[in-house]
């Protein structure tokens, strides 16, 4: 079958498409027929080498969530059968014509839902219903503040917020402020030209937020933690700013008995990813079947494209997701 194939870690001149074995399900497994894939940033990291050669999961190939078609299933599977659409997430093996599948981390594609948006919906949705619901614990009439908003998770995080009853605050380039506004956020503040610490405080009347969900890091911790209400809860998901030690304003975190919860999908055990999709499907599917939620797509690219998917999140400013297509992929000689 084909896949992206790298020989080496560093730019996305890397990548290349190659000719590699296809995987067999064991007993617990799909085979599924890779239709499409979400680029995530995780990605990009990996073939980076911040990873080393750890792949937290049990393919070395890039890929952490797909769509495609049951084409067999494990001896142990009995709920699903080949021909049935699935949505899943990988422990790697994405970027690839097939992918071996963990039972417990697919699910059925809701009906009217295509191949391209539905590679949109596991990494982040799971992940930001994750960190709004289950860890920071969101109730109607909540607010929140979501940081990186146009990205897949953040897009993600404000749809899930608004559906829930809670009022949403944003940041974003001004570029994206009519989008993110569009799917559900009350106020977005510009990143670079606006201060948000300032914002919620004046929209809250001084008393902050309950949640935020943030994944800068960096000098933007201590201006999170001002920006919570007492008792309130940030949960960082992610340190696209690089700055990966920081100070933390500890008095506040003790006085105002904030949380700070950190949370990452590609390292946790496969128990774990079974439960965060399990919460996901029982509670956040039926609003993506009913459309208070919708997956944001916002490039799509052959899998041959690989490269220039990754340049093209490497450069940032986008909104929504990239996507790789698997039947555009243009089948010859090894790459």
């Amino acid at each position: 079958m084909k896949a992206v194939v790298y020989d080496q870690f560093g730019t996305a001149d890397v990548l290349r498409l190659a000719n590699v074995p296809q995987p067999e399900p064991r007993p617990g497994d799909l085979l599924v027929r890779v239709r499409a894939l979400g680029v995530n940033r995780a990605d990009i990291l990996q073939r980076q080498g911040y990873y080393g050669t750890q792949t937290y999961g049990e393919s070395a190939l890039l890929g952490l969530e797909l769509s495609g078609e049951v084409v067999a299933v494990g001896s142990d599977v009995v709920d699903m059968q080949p021909g049935d659409r699935v949505m899943a997430i990988v422990g790697g093996g994405a970027y690839a014509e097939y992918a071996r599948v963990d039972r417990g981390m697919a699910v059925a594609i809701p009906e009217g839902l295509d191949f391209i948006g539905a590679a949109a919906v596991m990494e982040s949705f799971v992940t930001a219903w994750e960190a709004l619901v289950h860890l920071g614990e969101i109730a109607p009439g909540d607010s929140i503040l979501v940081h990186a908003a146009a990205g897949g998770i953040g897009s993600a995080a404000v749809q899930i917020g608004k559906a829930l009853g809670a009022r949403v605050f944003a940041t974003a380039s001004s570029a994206r402020r009519t989008e993110v506004e569009a799917l559900g956020a009350e106020v977005v503040f510009d990143y670079r030209t606006e201060d948000f610490e300032q914002g919620i405080r004046e929209q809250t009347g001084l008393s902050g937020v309950d949640v935020i969900v943030d994944f800068l890091g960096g000098d933007y911790l201590g201006r999170n933690l001002r920006s919570l209400r007492p008792g309130g809860r940030l949960v960082q998901v992610g340190l696209l700013s690089g700055q990966e030690d920081t100070r933390i304003p500890l008095g506040l975190l003790l006085h105002n008995h904030l949380r700070l919860i950190g949370t990452v999908m590609k390292s946790r055990s496969v128990d774990e990813k079974r439960a965060m999709v399990r919460r996901f499907t029982e509670n956040g599917l039926p609003m993506l079947a009913d459309g208070r939620l919708r997956p944001v797509v916002g490039q799509t690219y052959p899998l041959s494209e690989a490269a220039q998917a990754h340049r093209s999140m490497d450069a940032g400013g986008g909104f929504g997701k990239i996507v790789l297509a698997i039947d555009d992929v243009r089948l010859g000689a090894e790459a």
